[in-house]
């Protein structure tokens, strides 16, 4: 099965982009979570962390 999948993509022009592309959108975004993460408000995260307990 990966023969022949493999004999179709490299028949393809161009198909080694792809790869490339989404590896460097799934860079991109976790590099973005990880900045957004750590420039979140500490008191906000405290509000969200008290959310379910506070009734």
């Amino acid at each position: 099965m990966l023969k022949f999948v493999q004999q179709n993509l490299e028949t393809i022009a161009g198909v080694a982009v792809y790869p490339i592309i989404s590896l460097v959108i799934c860079f991109s975004f976790f590099v973005g979570l990880f900045f957004w993460v750590f420039t979140y408000k500490k008191e906000t995260i405290q509000e969200l962390s008290e959310l379910p307990i506070k009734d």
